[in-house]
């Protein structure tokens, strides 16, 4: 017979075989800036996650710090609004200053910029609207200002999340042409059409005021569409590939696992955050043993990175162990 319960007997035996293993390496932690003064602001659908004013975000990044978490992914919350979104390429706006300001005071922070236009927008979607749609080629000429300020802010890698498509190589090119060669990107290869964002736009104040975000984010049913993403956004010179969101594209996280090489990055979002910790209010679940099976399945499908809004509290019990 058979005996594979040989190697679980003891949990020696079981550390010596474990295949994979969750590291605070692997964490990318999001936060929300937003313009203005004092704001240190509770997200009640997203529980121990604030919106943060640049004078008091100090104590969030030095937790963040102390706790060995390399990256931060920066989302900004402008005070003003436009139907282009033009406070998104401000050279002094919210998300410009963040930058210096981490990269002054917090050097040893990898620091990563959302590059979208949602946050920014008057009508919360992410680009120019002509027709009730995003026009996609006008919003790519609006990326590449976006992209160049925050390279010249100095931010360390940009993740353009939009979906429009010749993205990558529209901010390839423009970075490329502006000097910045060694700036990488992490593309947002293959963002689903998912109802796990709602807590996100409360986080962000995103929500578009008309329609949804079906005619350029992906068909939450389709799994070969993926691969195509994918395979234009290496293509054209992505650095890292993501998949958002985790949990439910754990399938499309090993896809692109075993056909590319390149870092395989993936979005563990505001839904599954807020649905872990709405249960473990209830008490229906052990809440820290659920996230770190959750944020481990997302490394056993073949994530290197995992931005996740747990990364501080996965990483305590990480490090304590």
């Amino acid at each position: 017979m058979f005996r594979t319960r040989r190697l679980r007997k003891t949990e020696g035996i079981r550390r010596l075989v474990r295949e994979t293993k969750l590291s605070v390496d692997d964490f990318v932690y999001p936060l929300f800036i937003e313009e203005g003064k004092n704001i240190e602001t509770e997200i009640v659908s997203m529980p121990g996650i604030k919106r943060w004013s640049l004078d008091r975000i100090s104590k969030e990044l030095e937790e963040v710090v102390a706790l060995k978490i390399p990256a931060v992914l920066l989302f900004g919350i402008p005070s003003n609004k436009d139907s282009a979104g033009t406070e998104t390429w401000n050279d002094n706006g919210i998300i410009q200053q963040a930058v210096r300001f981490i990269k002054k005071n917090y050097p040893s922070l990898y620091v990563i910029t959302d590059v979208c236009f949602c946050e920014y927008t008057s009508h919360g979607h992410c680009g120019i609207v002509h027709n009730n749609d995003v026009d996609n080629d006008a919003t790519l000429v609006n990326i590449a200002k976006q992209v160049i300020s925050h390279a010249k802010a100095g931010v360390d890698m940009v993740a353009p999340s939009g979906m429009m498509d010749g993205t990558i190589d529209m901010i390839r090119q423009s970075l490329d042409n502006s000097g910045f060669l060694n700036l990488p990107i992490m593309a947002y290869s293959v963002k689903y059409a998912s109802a796990f964002y709602g807590p996100f736009r409360d986080a962000a104040d995103s929500a578009p005021t008309f329609g949804d975000r079906r005619t350029y984010q992906m068909d939450p049913s389709n799994r070969d569409e993926g691969m195509r993403e994918a395979t234009f956004d290496d293509q054209e010179g992505a650095d890292i590939l993501m998949v958002k969101p985790a949990l439910s594209y754990l399938d499309i996280i090993r896809d692109l696992k075993n056909n590319f090489d390149r870092p395989i990055a993936c979005y563990n979002v505001s839904g599954e955050y807020a649905m872990v910790k709405a249960a473990t209010e209830k008490g229906w679940i052990d809440g820290e043993k659920v996230m770190l099976e959750s944020l481990l399945s997302m490394k056993r499908a073949g994530a290197d990175i995992i931005i996740t809004y747990f990364a501080k509290e996965a990483a305590k019990v990480l490090l304590k162990r």
